[in-house]
């Protein structure tokens, strides 16, 4: 399985670790914001600074979050995420059950955010960046091998920019913002014989 982005790998163990909304919530939070301590992330995810703590010395125990090298008065401990985010695989009965659980919380927890955007952020955004923001949904034909192409493809184009948020030394485009890219990769179940192949494709871009 390609990795361009470096990300943390899931065994099934970790995918079933993970798959609690308060764990999914402080590891997007550290990941993208960087280090930070129980306290501060507490009212953020939703429980209390010592629910948070127990919750962050879990993730550590599996490689998902670690302590941080920050200055600090030695009052709190500061914790940091493993990479920049993380990716994970159904290769067999088990991991297949671990895999599932985590999706549908991630898919819970996500599914709030395109509405989220519509009221508090796409009514204030500029001309140029309504331009290409919205939401993209489109059906293709395709084999397994094909489906795969096309998420390599992704992953490639977008990898120069996943990484230079971890590049210390990397300059983003002057007025960049955070961009979240939320892309659901959707295959119908197997064919009923008798039912026809569905060979439309329709695309509808809103800003």
């Amino acid at each position: 399985m390609s990795n361009p982005y470096g990300d943390v790998e899931l065994e099934p163990r970790s995918m079933r670790a993970l798959a609690h909304p308060v764990r999914l919530a402080i590891l997007s939070r550290l990941q993208g914001y960087g280090p930070s301590t129980a306290t501060a992330l507490a009212p953020l995810v939703g429980a209390t600074p010592s629910v948070t703590s127990w919750h962050l010395r879990h993730l550590a125990e599996h490689g998902l979050v670690r302590d941080a090298d920050v200055e600090a008065d030695g009052r709190q401990r500061w914790w940091e995420a493993v990479g920049g985010g993380f990716r994970f695989a159904a290769t067999d009965d088990e991991s297949q059950d671990a895999a599932s659980l985590l999706t549908r919380v991630l898919i819970d927890q996500a599914e709030h955010l395109p509405a989220q955007w519509a009221r508090d952020a796409e009514p204030l955004l500029e001309p140029q960046w309504r331009r290409s923001a919205g939401l993209s949904n489109t059906t293709v034909l395709v084999s397994a091998d094909e489906l795969g192409e096309i998420e390599a493809a992704i992953e490639e184009v977008l990898a120069p920019y996943v990484l230079r948020k971890a590049d210390a030394t990397a300059k983003p485009a002057a007025g960049a913002r955070r961009v979240r890219m939320l892309r659901y990769v959707l295959p119908t179940a197997p064919p009923d014989d008798t039912a026809p192949v569905d060979e439309t494709s329709a695309e509808v871009e809103t800003s």
